[in-house]
């Protein structure tokens, strides 16, 4: 292990714990960040437990700048700090540091946007521009937004503390959105290499803690395995040279089966409730998929329709168009998706490209996989669209 893939794993979890101890999210960022500069200079190899020097460290350069402060306030910051020394305390009814803090992010003064873009740079490591994809936004947008929710939080003393129980339901919406966002990145990453495990897998940590917490909310139940589900699939969504393989295309013996069953008995109990909400409905969808030899593409339709009711997006529809197409052939899914607007979402021309090449419509899928092609930003998604545009040659 290096050190930018310890920064990769242990940022977020430095920042949350430093930040609890400090009580400021900006001096938290910093002395981590000060932290892993000496990391950088001294580590030959990480220490076994790397990000507990790091909290260490920032930790006690946060004492050093104190002790070289003259006021009598610097003075009791520096007494608390140096008596701050169980990191495991109570503090509240989350027992997860970063868990809490995602919840203190989630603080109903901020916006939507500033709340799951701030936790999503601090505790999900994304930057600005992997934030912005997705929630198809431009970066800068983005970017100004992290700065005011911090500026937000300073001038007006939101207090990092750990909301009271009574206070969790409120504060769930924001936290879920966080939690599967982050998953969706180390699913499909915004660049580099297609997947991120460890960001799946801090996902799934976190939504199982969560769950722990707030066992009878049935929107984290189906959000765990939504999650679970998806992750299953894991193993055989890249093929042995790396590219990305299909769900249609996919080795299901590959498949953690472990992990489908979990995810199997959460839907069967999220879908005895009345009304299952949004995340409950994904997970459903994503049952079907796994239940089998192959999907049963009418009850993923019938299950679209459902969830394009409680979320009528336009995210939600292109994904009901696959269904239709598998259902209803690709004339009608195309003129479903017709009038969506998705402006830099490159899914929406590869699925036109999709629809149009099965049509036999070859110059027009042609266009449509060059747009999609422009759009994308992963390089393993980029290639899997330059070998479908060649494949229209054949």
């Amino acid at each position: 292990m290096d050190i930018a893939s310890v920064y990769r794993d242990e940022y977020g979890r430095c920042v949350a714990t430093l930040t609890r101890i400090l009580g400021d999210i900006g001096l938290a960022e910093e002395f981590v960040q000060d932290a892993f500069a000496v990391a950088l200079q001294k580590w030959i190899v990480p220490p076994p437990n790397p990000g507990a020097w790091i909290v260490t460290t920032a930790r006690n350069r946060a004492i050093d700048r104190l002790r070289r402060e003259s006021t009598r306030e610097a003075r009791h910051a520096q007494a608390l700090l140096l008596h701050q020394t169980d990191e495991s305390e109570e503090v509240g009814p989350v027992q997860d540091d970063q868990l809490r803090m995602i919840f203190t992010c989630c603080h109903p003064s901020l916006s939507p946007l500033a709340q799951t873009a701030l936790t999503l740079r601090l505790l999900g490591g994304l930057e600005s521009a992997e934030i912005a994809r997705a929630y198809l936004v431009p970066e800068a947008t983005v970017a100004q937004r992290i700065v005011r929710a911090k500026k937000k939080i300073r001038d007006a003393a939101i207090p990092y503390r750990v909301p009271e129980a009574g206070e969790l339901p409120d504060r769930l919406p924001p936290v879920l959105t966080v939690l599967y966002l982050i998953f969706n990145e180390g699913y499909t990453s915004t660049s580099g290499e297609l997947l991120r495990t460890d960001l799946c897998l801090e996902a799934i940590r976190l939504t199982r803690a969560l769950a722990t917490l707030m066992p009878d909310e049935p929107e984290v139940l189906g959000l765990l395995a939504l999650l679970l589900l998806t992750e299953a699939r894991r193993p055989a969504r890249v093929g042995p040279g790396g590219e990305l393989v299909t769900l249609a295309e996919q080795d299901r013996s590959l498949w953690n089966r472990t992990l489908i069953d979990e995810g199997h008995d959460l839907v069967r109990a999220c879908l005895r409730r009345d009304r299952p909400g949004p995340y409950q409905v994904q997970a459903a969808i994503n049952a079907v998929h796994t239940d089998g030899s192959a999907s049963d593409w009418n009850q993923v339709l019938a299950l679209y329709d459902q969830l394009l009711r409680l979320s009528p997006t336009p995210i939600v529809a292109l994904n009901r168009a696959v269904a239709v197409a598998e259902v209803h052939g690709p004339a009608l899914a195309l003129a479903t998706i017709e009038d969506l607007v998705l402006p830099g979402y490159h899914l929406l021309p590869a699925t036109r490209a999709d629809f149009l090449s099965r049509l036999g419509r070859v110059a027009e899928a042609r266009d449509a996989y060059e747009e999609a092609i422009a759009l994308a930003t992963n390089e393993t998604e980029q290639a899997f669209l330059r070998g479908r545009r060649a494949g229209l040659d054949t």
